[in-house]
């Protein structure tokens, strides 16, 4: 251990620096566990004051009035703040999808949930876009991304894909008040579609996401989401 300490540390500090600022916080604390050179390297205020930027930019405006003892700290105590706000969401969502389908109200509530809660789009990345949780959930945080931070949908596309869910289907359904005919309404019309998440982003399916975004108001009656068949 000495000696591989020894040899780390021997790298230029700048060059140590670069190294560990490129990576994801989960490879910085595993690089940290490494050696003590790494582990005082990982723990170093600027790395961590950084990327608490970079995740919660508003948060770190605003912190900065006060003094900070330690960012790394600081950025592990607002992480959990956000797992734990994350969890009673994923709680409502899966409550209110126990018959495998999700109301749309129920499924705006949670979105709202997560601008209430100022969920970032990294937050959405590391705790929402995950391929264990149910598809309805990898929805919520891609439709709060998209139409509530406004992150470019090419950005939303490449984290879907990097979490492997980019694939993964949601089945919309909803009911449009019947036509009036010569004095007469018609019946009300029942629309379905299965689709992608990744299709969502794109200009195959906009009238989905539309959909899913109005809710259930004016012409339409109802609005169902659920896992595909």
């Amino acid at each position: 251990m000495e000696q591989s300490d020894y040899s780390y540390s021997s790298l230029p500090n700048d060059v140590a620096l670069k190294i560990a600022s490129s990576l994801e916080v989960p490879d910085l604390s595993s690089l940290g566990s490494c050696s003590r050179f790494w582990r005082e390297l990982c723990g170093s205020d600027c790395l961590w004051e950084s990327l608490v930027k970079e995740r919660w930019p508003f948060l770190y405006a605003a912190v900065l009035k006060d003094p900070i003892k330690s960012w790394r700290g600081f950025y592990i105590k607002r992480h959990e703040e956000k797992r734990g706000q994350a969890v009673s969401v994923i709680k409502f969502v899966e409550r209110c999808s126990e018959s495998e389908s999700l109301e749309v109200n129920d499924y705006l509530k949670a979105i709202v949930c997560l601008e209430t809660m100022q969920f970032g789009f990294k937050d959405v990345q590391m705790l929402l876009f995950k391929p264990k949780l149910n598809v309805l959930l990898n929805l919520v945080g891609l439709h709060y991304c998209l139409n509530f931070l406004q992150v470019p949908a090419s950005h939303v596309v490449e984290s879907l894909q990097s979490s492997k869910i980019s694939d993964r289907q949601v089945c919309v359904k909803w009911w449009k008040l019947g036509r009036w005919f010569y004095g007469f309404r018609m019946r009300d019309e029942s629309h379905s579609r299965c689709v992608s998440l990744e299709d969502l982003l794109t200009a195959k399916d906009q009238e989905v996401l539309g959909v899913l975004d109005r809710g259930a108001i004016h012409d339409v009656l109802r609005v169902q989401i659920s896992f595909p068949n």
